[in-house]
């Protein structure tokens, strides 16, 4: 363990080391007024400097007009020194930069109406640039041109990103803590449960009602098929099924924040006021929780495109609706937490890995519905990173994620805001496992919940490990991949050294028989 420990430790030490980004930034001054603007660059190409005060300052001279695939038109003595701006299109980035070069320019930027992209060539064409060379917004060059009046002074420079920002570490403990507390929810239900079945069982059958029991194999393989059906739709007809989605998560967070609050006011002891109208018992306290519920839900509904904030609410409701859930749907054994882990877990992995030799863009379908179909301004496979060069409209996207803005990089800040995510599912699945052994827990009366513990800190572990992954990958990963082994195996090892193994594989069995005992 404290081997496996140290590797950990490790691993993360070497991945929190600086990195260059493909985001930098262009400072330009006039000696009075500064500003800064998103540039993109190939750090394959002349490096830039780190840091603002490590880099040289340029005149820039406007050459707009050329698209300098030829030397036509320009002279030397007016190139040579400086920082030039021209135009994107008609030749390569590498023959813009080798004129440029040939003509004294110590800069080339290059102006783009459309996508910026970070700029590449054949390897060979590399080690012939000497200059740096970047992508920037037209139309941030003609703001520069209004708000500079006198000589523009040009600086370029790309602060190194760490490996590991720090929304990676906060999306960890939100997706930690949710599975947590939702197993830990779900197994004092269950001891609630049976401690009111013990003094009245009809009590006992009411207070269950709003839980939903999955005991059959033939059920789990019927969901994952609907699964299926579902995301291939919603590839097909997203512009569509996305405002349903949109209205069905409204509703289901609503509803799933007002339990989470009521349940948190009960174990406070908050008492309430009831009153009746037409026979109909009243409580003061849910009223007012019911409307805070569903203010939120309709602000978020409204506001769901302000990338700036609304992140906050989505992820609160989020969090909310994974506890909910977590509570209400439980698995009745080891054997179905088994089947349907590794349904989904094959479910993850095809949708992911196999599903882009299948499409158009070559874009697998889980991340083009999670992220919707404009993932412009997101990083690409490979570092290679695409920052619109015009305001973007607003593009509907399915609230299946909890998003956390990337915290490190003001390059990245002034390129589009970015966000960590990681989508429901690898909260809900691996939780539905947990709920399952902190129930287990409460049957054999386990003192110090072995079960929920170990598949808690398997959880961790494995998210730590995705994480690891996608870092040194440096592409998104299907997290089931390394959750459901992590989990299931853990839970399967501590079953067996506790000689639990039958009684744990036959849950659902052996709460019967504990109910049925005098």
């Amino acid at each position: 363990m404290a081997s496996a420990v140290r590797i950990v430790i490790l691993a993360i030490v070497s991945l929190s080391s600086l990195t260059n980004c493909q985001e930098g930034i262009l400072h330009i001054s006039d000696g009075v007024t500064e500003k800064e603007f998103c540039i993109v660059h190939n750090h394959s190409w002349t490096p830039l400097a780190q840091s603002l005060d490590m880099s040289l300052a340029y005149p820039l001279l406007n050459l707009t007009s050329q698209l300098l695939c030829n030397s036509s038109g320009v002279t030397p003595d007016s190139v040579n020194g400086k920082a030039v701006v021209v135009m994107r299109g008609d030749c390569d980035f590498s023959q813009k930069a080798l004129i440029a070069q040939k003509l004294g320019a110590t800069i080339l930027l290059i102006a783009s109406n459309t996508t910026l992209i970070t700029p590449s060539a054949n390897e060979s064409e590399y080690a012939k640039i000497t200059i740096p060379l970047a992508l920037m917004r037209y139309r941030d060059f003609l703001q520069a041109q209004k708000v500079f009046t006198g000589e523009m002074q040009v600086k370029l420079y790309a602060p190194p990103q760490a490996k590991i920002d720090p929304s990676i570490i906060v999306m960890l403990l939100i997706a930690v803590i949710t599975v947590s507390l939702g197993g830990f929810w779900s197994g004092a239900c269950e001891r609630e449960r049976l401690s009111m079945g013990r003094d009245n069982e009809g009590q006992a059958e009411s207070k269950s009602d709003t839980e939903i029991s999955i005991f059959s194999p033939l059920k789990v393989l019927l969901l994952v098929l609907v699964m299926c059906g579902m995301l291939v739709l919603m590839y097909y007809f997203y512009k569509v099924l996305v405002y349903v989605i949109i209205v069905i998560f409204c509703v289901a967070s609503a509803n799933a924040l007002f339990f989470c609050f009521d349940a948190v006011l009960d174990q406070i002891g908050c008492g309430t006021i009831r009153f009746s109208v037409r026979n109909r018992n009243f409580s003061v306290r849910s009223i007012i929780l019911a409307s805070v519920c569903i203010v939120i839900a309709v602000i978020w509904g409204v506001y769901r495109n302000e990338d700036r904030w609304i992140w906050v609410l989505q992820d609160i409701l989020g969090v909310a609706f994974c506890l909910n859930f977590i509570r209400t749907i439980s698995l009745s054994n080891f054997k179905i937490c088994v089947i349907l882990l590794s349904l989904l877990l094959i479910y993850d992995v095809f949708f992911v890995f196999i599903t882009p030799f299948f499409t158009k863009n070559g874009v697998s379908i889980m991340v083009q519905v999670a992220l919707g179909p404009d993932v412009s301004g997101e990083k690409m496979q490979d570092n290679m990173v695409e920052v619109p060069a015009e305001p973007q409209p607003p593009t509907e996207k399915l609230p299946v994620v909890m998003r956390v803005p990337r915290f490190s990089g003001m390059a990245q800040n002034l390129c589009g805001m970015q966000f960590s995510i990681l989508g429901y599912g690898d909260i809900l699945i691996p939780g539905l496992l947990v709920a399952y052994c902190s129930r287990f827990d409460v049957w054999v009366n386990s003192k110090w919940k072995v079960y929920y513990t170990s598949c808690c800190a398997a959880y961790l572990m494995g998210l730590i490990v995705t994480f690891a992954a996608m870092l040194l990958s440096g592409m998104g990963q299907p997290a089931l991949l390394y959750l459901v082994p992590f989990t299931l195996i853990t839970s399967a090892v501590v079953a067996g050294c506790r000689r639990e193994m039958k009684t744990f594989w036959n849950g659902q069995i052996y709460e019967r028989e504990e109910l049925n005992e005098p």
